[in-house]
């Protein structure tokens, strides 16, 4: 399976839930998706119709940052070697330590400024979270 739409998938990895982002590599913008719940096993069957629907040329996955929580940094590493294995396209990383600080802080100023809802749920933080990583990944690509 293989895109040629210039559209990248972005994930949030966490052990509960996963944020996901579309980025559109022409304009380096990003667009959150959805939050996937992960349960006993990761929700592989939501992640095919996803990549079904955007049809991406590649993904990037958020690392977790280095002397993190070790169970997320391996599960993560396993759900990056599923990724490439599962759909055959390449799998990038970038370094997530501040993206939901980040996301948090952007929701915290849309809501303040009346664009969001009072309460802000950790599904829209988790994909605005991977709005960061892609725009983050295609940044530091444009940079190169």
């Amino acid at each position: 399976m293989s895109g040629a739409r210039g559209v990248l998938l972005a994930f949030d990895f966490g052990l509960r839930r996963i944020g996901i982002a579309s980025g559109n590599l022409l304009t380096c913008t990003a667009t959150p998706v959805t939050t996937l719940r992960v349960g006993a096993c990761l929700p592989w069957e939501d992640v095919d119709r996803i990549v079904d629907e955007w049809r991406p040329e590649l993904f990037v996955v958020g690392r977790p940052a280095a002397g993190g929580e070790q169970a997320l940094a391996t599960h993560a590493a396993r759900f990056v070697a599923a990724l490439e294995e599962r759909y055959g396209l390449t799998v990038a990383t970038v370094d997530e330590s501040l993206t939901s600080h980040a996301a948090h802080a952007a929701l915290r100023d849309a809501r303040r400024a009346g664009h969001l809802p009072r309460k802000i749920r950790r599904g829209l933080l988790d994909r605005h979270a991977a709005c960061l990583i892609a725009e983050q990944w295609m940044s530091e690509r444009h940079a190169r």
